[in-house]
């Protein structure tokens, strides 16, 4: 069976690392455009091309996924079977092409967390599980049927760095599955109608800095969640001094706030600890990054922080 793989990062690597070992027929992988990054501006190619090409295999990099000389190239394959793995949203005439259809792994329990972030929302949410979904692409996102999914239990410590390792390589597993299934079409669909509650779904827009910003107010565990839901990426953040701080590790610790306190404010000894005043609690911070300086622990941070 002729395969073609589209993804992007890291995560989608190890879904097709998983693929060529397991002896699929990768004919070629589909991937963004390289574009400058990082301070240099120098020209970054995807994860996914890097390692396609260590393994010699042909790569397409569209800009438009419409553009008729993609389209031809990309029929001229003539692939079985599409695979897809954090990448764009394709259009029909693209996930339609192949006669086995293209199959879509997912970072949820579909039909729970569709969207551009479902780790990130899973773990702010305070989720105790979250999992991986094949499904096949449809017209509407994150909706077409599935065909495997598995389940991963979120520790009450985990962050969405965390969750999205476990799931890179539970997905790798669960997407070879999937394949093998259908080459051999023993594989069954379930249409996501017959057992999504719509009143009880909970989506995972994509997010943005805005988004970011702690809101001290609402309870403790809740702050802990949004932390830990947005670490390491792009990761929570709140006003320190007029710049940004970003808050990558901390604990939650309840107990009564003095009246005098308003949410966000600072206690601290000034050596060994940072804490921020919460609704019903403090949220001691472990590991931060003020605007313009490096990642650090907290105890670096204080020997040289000033506090008015």
């Amino acid at each position: 069976m002729r395969i073609i793989f589209m993804g992007t990062p890291e995560f989608a690597v190890a879904s097709l690392s998983a693929l060529l070992e397991a002896g699929e027929n990768v004919v070629a992988v589909v991937t963004v455009a390289d574009k400058p990054a990082g301070r240099g501006q120098k020209v970054q190619e995807s994860a996914v091309k890097k390692f396609a090409l260590s393994r010699g295999i042909p790569v397409l990099q569209p800009d438009k996924l419409k553009d008729p000389d993609f389209i031809n190239a990309l029929a001229a394959y003539q692939a079985d079977l599409q695979v897809v793995v954090a990448f764009r949203m394709l259009p029909e005439v693209v996930w339609n092409m192949p006669p086995k259809g293209t199959v879509n792994l997912h970072a949820s329990l579909l039909p729970q967390y569709r969207g551009a972030a479902p780790i990130n929302h899973a773990v702010m949410n305070g989720e105790r599980e979250t999992g991986v979904t094949t499904f096949l692409l449809q017209h509407e996102i994150d909706t077409g049927n599935i065909l495997l999914s598995e389940r991963v239990s979120i520790e009450a410590d985990d962050t969405a760095g965390d969750i999205h390792d476990k799931l890179m390589y539970v997905g790798a597993e669960l997407l070879v599955k999937t394949v093998q299934l259908i080459k051999e079409d023993k594989h069954h669909e379930i249409p996501q109608a017959s057992i999504a509650d719509e009143q009880k779904l909970k989506h995972a827009p994509k997010i943005f800095k805005d988004d970011c910003k702690i809101q001290w107010e609402r309870p403790v565990e809740e702050v802990y969640n949004f932390i830990r839901g947005l670490s390491p990426y792009p990761a929570a953040f709140t006003v320190f001094q007029g710049k940004t701080l970003k808050i990558f590790a901390c604990r939650p610790l309840k107990g009564p706030v003095p009246p005098e306190k308003e949410p966000g404010s600072i206690v601290t000894d000034g050596k060994h600890y940072l804490r921020f005043t919460t609704r019903d609690g403090y949220l001691d911070v472990l590991q931060l990054q003020l605007e313009g300086k490096k990642k650090m622990s907290v105890e670096e941070f204080l020997r040289g922080a000033r506090f008015e």
